[in-house]
């Protein structure tokens, strides 16, 4: 369960996602979070696609709350420049506590090829939300 519920394309602005929100999640013990923007620096020409804003492992199933497991890449926030970007939190079930390594780059993260190199399963949840520059306009 996310702030703003389980719907996918809401749009936000930067300004009220400037803080690591509070990611709920029902289901058995030891997942993985990830949070990736895959437009990465613009939709237009997404080069650096995925970029990882987070990644929490070892949640426990007792908590249920992100914040309760491992935080191994600290939350980022989201910062578009140029053009709606998508961002996407991917709930993966771990075979066991501690299997995952950090990555080696913020950019160029690849969601698919991480888990399998660290055995976790496929994902058994995805929601994205769209997030855009927030330009004076906008923010009055």
């Amino acid at each position: 369960k996310l702030p703003w519920g389980t719907s996918n394309a809401y749009e936000f602005m930067p300004s009220v996602i400037a803080s690591r929100p509070r990611v709920e999640i029902g289901g058995e013990d030891m997942r993985m979070h990830i949070m990736t923007d895959p437009d990465a620096p613009s939709p237009g020409d997404p080069y650096l696609r995925e970029h990882l804003h987070w990644m929490v492992t070892d949640i426990p199933g007792t908590a249920g709350i992100v914040s309760f497991g491992k935080e191994i890449v600290l939350y980022e926030t989201p910062k578009p420049v140029a053009g709606i970007h998508r961002y996407a939190f991917i709930l993966f079930k771990q075979r066991g506590r501690q299997t995952e390594r950090q990555p080696a780059s913020r950019d160029c993260f690849n969601t698919r090829r991480f888990s399998g190199d660290n055995g976790s399963d496929l994902p058994v949840a995805a929601v994205y939300f769209d997030a855009q520059r927030e330009t004076a306009a906008r923010k009055r």
